[in-house]
């Protein structure tokens, strides 16, 4: 008989990067077999071989396509290839991570397939069921079996909701994970070649940007206003915001001028972007990853948004949560470029084994 096989699912950009470990850890401990499921959900061509050589892990396996259109059309889509699938070659279990469309989809079919389901990053909750992500996260949780938590908040929500207290583990996060292994292998290469290096090499002090969230991006009176807190607090630190393209479009549908001092460019690939954000006085973000990385590395973190998913980069770590008023904004990033920052600890099981302690768990589950 052989290995008991895993399905490991990912969507875009950010999952690869938390199945990562997984996938490393998966062939140090040898005993589960495992495939790299891509549903397509975002294509990104910078994806490539390299991509996959930077993360230390094969390609996918599978490539579906499945993406673009609607939420409904594109969870619709991922949802019938990913059936047809499971029909062909069941696994022992599916594995997803975070809380995109593709979690959400791939989770519903193994559990009409009676095919166990396990959620790495599961409990997180922001309360705002106006984001698509919550009602992902929400929907997964009520349907998997096994439930992997990054800080106490998840644990807490999950049992909660009445979730078995033996099927929630607390393990760390898959994304620190990353992160470190990132950032050694960082240390070995050559970064004076990356394009934002000159800025980098220029400027003693400066802050870096993302922002992406409908809700601060697509509003014009709010992405106005952050506007104006950025081109205000980039007289005293120069910015740069490496803009998503949505992004970059409001700012011209808008008519929003940054000014001269908020340096625009790009987005970046995972090592360039860490190798820029790592030494910033401070990161202002509406990202959740970005808040745990943050975090995890003692950079001061202005998170622009009005409630985050992931308490424990506040009650422990190096971030703010400011909402859009601009003086916060300003008043908090001003903060950390003069060495009054957050910059917090790191919270327990942020070890870089996380993706380890998941694998025991799965290979004790599936081969018991």
């Amino acid at each position: 008989m052989g290995k008991p096989t895993i399905y490991l699912v990912a969507g875009a950009r950010p999952n690869f990067m938390k199945i990562a470990p997984i996938v490393r850890a998966l062939d140090a401990h040898g005993a589960l077999a495992y495939k790299i499921i891509h549903t397509g959900q975002h294509y990104d061509r910078d994806m490539n071989e390299v991509f996959f050589e930077e993360l230390g892990i094969p390609a996918p396996d599978l490539f579906m396509g499945a993406g673009g259109g609607s939420h409904a059309q594109q969870t619709a889509r991922i949802m019938t290839a990913f059936e047809e699938l499971c029909a062909s070659q069941p696994p022992a279990c599916v594995l997803v991570v975070g809380d995109v469309n593709s979690t959400l989809a791939c989770s519903i079919v193994a559990k009409k397939a009676c095919i166990p389901v396990a959620h790495v990053e599961a409990g997180l909750r922001s309360g705002d069921r106006r984001m698509p992500e919550e009602i992902n996260r929400l929907v997964t949780d009520a349907i998997s079996d096994w439930f992997f938590v990054t800080e106490p908040s998840g644990r807490e929500h999950l049992l909660r909701e009445g979730k078995p207290a033996a099927d929630v583990h607390y393990v760390g996060h898959v994304m620190v994970d990353n992160l470190l292994y990132q950032a050694e292998r960082l240390g070995q290469i050559e970064t004076a070649n990356f394009e934002t290096a000159p800025f980098k090499a220029c400027h003693g002090s400066y802050g870096v940007v993302t922002l992406h969230r409908p809700s601060n991006v697509d509003d014009a009176a709010t992405f106005a206003r952050i506007g104006a807190a950025l081109e205000h607090l980039s007289q005293r630190l120069p910015l740069i915001f490496p803009v998503h393209p949505r992004t970059r479009a409001n700012l011209e549908r808008f008519g929003i001028d940054l000014g001269g001092r908020v340096s625009l460019v790009g987005p970046r690939a995972y090592m360039e972007f860490l190798n820029l954000w790592k030494d910033a006085a401070v990161v202002l973000t509406d990202s959740g990853g970005l808040q745990e990385e943050t975090t995890a590395l003692g950079v001061p973190c202005v998170t622009i948004r009005e409630n985050t998913e992931r308490p424990v980069t506040i009650d422990e770590g190096s971030n703010v949560l400011v909402g859009t008023d601009a003086e916060r904004i300003v008043a908090e990033a001003v903060n950390a470029c003069e060495g009054r920052g957050k910059r917090g600890r790191k919270p327990d099981l942020w070890d870089g084994r996380a993706a380890e302690r998941i694998v025991a768990i799965l290979a004790g589950l599936l081969q018991g």
